[in-house]
């Protein structure tokens, strides 16, 4: 494996708390367009504020949910995307072919995924070895939570080749460990085919998706990742791609790199 290659642990692996808890999050700081759009609801409360079951609620109804201001879905109007629609992102020329990232349907991608989890260099560090059911579980964990983490194959020159987590780090449990600001955007990596690692394909697509990323996100000024710190080739990997070690960071099941790509020093790294 060459050192600046993103090695099989899918350059960041999420840890059990980190990336995939759509739960517990409630102690966060909500980003600041959703407290404009609990402010706008609560001034316009006095007309007719629809409760849970469809009656009337007064702006000070004591039966509201108490979690109900907390929960970002609680807020959000229909049609809007905490990370700013990664299906539509489109595809991204790269030195190794044209690259899109594709989220991820259960019934279509599971076998592979699945596969790919179960490759013995992957488990030491995702965890998620086993019955399909382990790695589905993950999949709709996700899918079925409120649009903070979306899971996606890496299709490579139409194949294919990696599984993505792209993720809102200031509305995950990852935000405690470190100062997270408004719209950070975190991401997981996975190199599914043996045969695509140890050539440098991680460098070049961690940089083509933190481009992604701050090209479809302008409200986002910074990606983050998390790798292993152990793991000095999946370190050098982010390195080669425009990030920059940030900080040592003690997360529930490993010690992690803190690596950030600003969008302030893009043309610079």
């Amino acid at each position: 494996m060459s050192p600046t290659d993103a090695s099989a642990d899918a350059v960041s692996a999420p840890s059990p708390d980190v990336g995939s808890d759509h739960e517990d999050t409630l102690d966060l700081r909500l980003p600041d367009e959703l407290l404009a759009l609990f402010e706008t609801g609560r001034s316009g409360a006095g007309d007719t504020d629809v409760g849970a079951e469809g009656g009337q609620q007064s702006p000070g109804d004591s039966t509201a949910s108490p979690d109900s201001l907390t929960r970002p879905d609680s807020l959000t109007p229909p049609g809007y995307d905490l990370l700013d629609g990664v299906a539509e992102w489109g595809p991204i020329a790269t030195p190794a072919g044209v690259f899109h990232l594709v989220p991820v349907r259960v019934e279509r991608d599971l076998p592979l995924v699945c596969r790919w989890m179960n490759d013995p260099a992957v488990t030491a560090f995702w965890e998620l070895a086993g019955p399909q059911n382990v790695t589905e579980d993950h999949l709709r964990s996700q899918l079925a939570g409120d649009g903070r983490s979306v899971p996606c194959l890496g299709v490579l020159g139409g194949t294919p080749m990696s599984y993505w987590e792209i993720y809102r780090a200031d509305l995950d449990p990852l935000a405690r460990h470190y100062p997270a600001r408004p719209h950070d955007t975190g991401i997981h990596l996975l190199i599914g085919a043996v045969t695509d690692r140890g050539r440098g394909l991680g460098s070049i697509l961690l940089r083509a998706v933190a481009d992604l990323v701050l090209d479809r996100r302008p409200s986002c000024a910074r990606v983050i990742a998390e790798p292993d710190l152990r793991n000095i080739p999946s370190v050098t990997a982010f390195l080669s791609a425009g990030f920059r070690f940030s900080a040592e960071v003690d997360l529930p099941d490993k010690r992690a790199a803190l690596m950030v790509r600003d969008r302030s020093l893009r043309g610079l790294l």
